[in-house]
Protein backbone atom coordinates (compact mmCIF):
# COMPACT_ATOMS: atom_id res chain seq x y z
CA UNK A 1 0.00 0.00 0.00
CA UNK A 2 1.45 3.44 -0.82
CA UNK A 3 0.39 5.71 1.95
CA UNK A 4 -0.10 9.45 -0.51
CA UNK A 5 0.06 12.29 2.02
CA UNK A 6 -2.75 14.36 2.24
CA UNK A 7 -4.50 17.73 3.22
CA UNK A 8 -7.84 18.91 3.55
CA UNK A 9 -9.64 22.07 2.20
CA UNK A 10 -12.00 23.85 4.50
CA UNK A 11 -15.10 22.35 3.20
CA UNK A 12 -13.62 18.98 3.16
CA UNK A 13 -12.99 19.16 6.66
CA UNK A 14 -16.47 20.48 7.42
CA UNK A 15 -18.14 17.92 5.90
CA UNK A 16 -15.97 14.96 7.26
CA UNK A 17 -17.14 16.02 10.71
CA UNK A 18 -20.40 16.73 10.16
CA UNK A 19 -20.64 13.20 7.78
CA UNK A 20 -18.62 11.44 10.75
CA UNK A 21 -15.75 10.28 8.34
CA UNK A 22 -12.58 9.18 9.66
CA UNK A 23 -9.65 10.85 8.17
CA UNK A 24 -8.47 7.01 8.22
CA UNK A 25 -11.37 6.29 5.80
CA UNK A 26 -10.58 8.86 3.71
CA UNK A 27 -6.71 7.80 3.85
CA UNK A 28 -7.70 3.92 2.73
CA UNK A 29 -9.89 5.62 0.33
CA UNK A 30 -7.10 7.70 -1.65
CA UNK A 31 -4.29 4.65 -0.83
CA UNK A 32 -6.58 1.70 -1.67
CA UNK A 33 -9.64 2.62 -3.69
CA UNK A 34 -11.79 0.08 -5.18
CA UNK A 35 -12.43 2.32 -8.09
CA UNK A 36 -11.11 5.44 -9.57
CA UNK A 37 -13.02 7.85 -11.74
CA UNK A 38 -11.86 11.15 -13.54
CA UNK A 39 -14.13 14.08 -12.62
CA UNK A 40 -16.49 15.29 -15.44
CA UNK A 41 -15.18 19.16 -15.24
CA UNK A 42 -11.74 19.64 -13.87
CA UNK A 43 -8.84 16.92 -15.10
CA UNK A 44 -6.88 17.73 -11.94
CA UNK A 45 -9.07 15.72 -9.95
CA UNK A 46 -10.30 12.25 -9.54
CA UNK A 47 -12.85 10.46 -7.83
CA UNK A 48 -11.40 7.37 -4.94
CA UNK A 49 -14.03 5.28 -4.02
CA UNK A 50 -14.14 1.97 -1.44
CA UNK A 51 -15.88 0.36 0.67
CA UNK A 52 -15.68 0.99 4.39
CA UNK A 53 -16.08 -2.08 6.42
CA UNK A 54 -16.73 -0.08 9.84
CA UNK A 55 -19.77 1.75 8.57
CA UNK A 56 -21.48 -1.45 6.84
CA UNK A 57 -19.84 -1.74 3.56
CA UNK A 58 -21.20 1.82 2.70
CA UNK A 59 -18.89 3.20 -0.11
CA UNK A 60 -17.04 6.36 0.70
CA UNK A 61 -16.11 8.78 -2.34
CA UNK A 62 -12.98 11.00 -1.78
CA UNK A 63 -12.49 13.87 -4.29
CA UNK A 64 -9.00 14.50 -4.56
CA UNK A 65 -6.32 17.38 -6.41
CA UNK A 66 -4.09 13.94 -7.50
CA UNK A 67 -1.57 17.17 -8.92
CA UNK A 68 -1.32 18.86 -5.40
CA UNK A 69 1.57 17.84 -3.21
CA UNK A 70 0.54 16.65 -0.74
CA UNK A 71 -2.77 15.73 -2.55
CA UNK A 72 -5.49 17.85 -1.77
CA UNK A 73 -8.85 16.26 -0.18
CA UNK A 74 -11.73 18.83 -2.00
CA UNK A 75 -14.59 17.08 -0.65
CA UNK A 76 -15.94 13.74 0.82
CA UNK A 77 -19.36 11.58 1.04
CA UNK A 78 -20.98 7.70 1.33
CA UNK A 79 -22.79 7.72 -2.25
CA UNK A 80 -25.74 5.93 -1.98
CA UNK A 81 -25.86 5.21 -5.87
CA UNK A 82 -22.71 2.86 -5.66
CA UNK A 83 -24.12 1.08 -2.80
CA UNK A 84 -23.37 -2.71 -3.38
CA UNK A 85 -21.65 -2.14 -6.18
CA UNK A 86 -18.03 -2.22 -5.06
Amino acid sequence: MRHRPLSFSLHALDVIEERQIAKEWVQLAVDRPSLILADHDDPDLEHALAPIPAREGRVLRVVYNRRADPVLVVTAFFDRTMRGKL
